[in-house]
């Protein structure tokens, strides 16, 4: 167990995210390149991913937070 438990949890707990909205950028710019008609649709569905994405790492925030403040 490492010394500091919400500074792990919030390392392990934003590396999922950040490499699914890595994922998700790159595969709405191929997207949106191979059909540029659609590139509107095709952003809106990318900030929604991301936004779903991005709440893990909101959840790892909340978790640590406990885990530094709650004793």
């Amino acid at each position: 167990m490492p010394t500091n438990p919400s500074a792990f949890t919030m390392a392990i707990g934003t590396i999922a995210p950040a490499l699914a909205i890595g994922i998700i950028g790159a595969a709405a710019l191929l997207a949106m390149a191979r059909n540029p008609q659609v590139s509107d649709k095709i952003q809106i569905s990318m900030i929604i991913a991301i936004a779903f994405a991005e709440a893990i790492a909101i959840y790892a925030l909340v978790v640590s937070l406990i885990l530094k403040f709650v004793p």
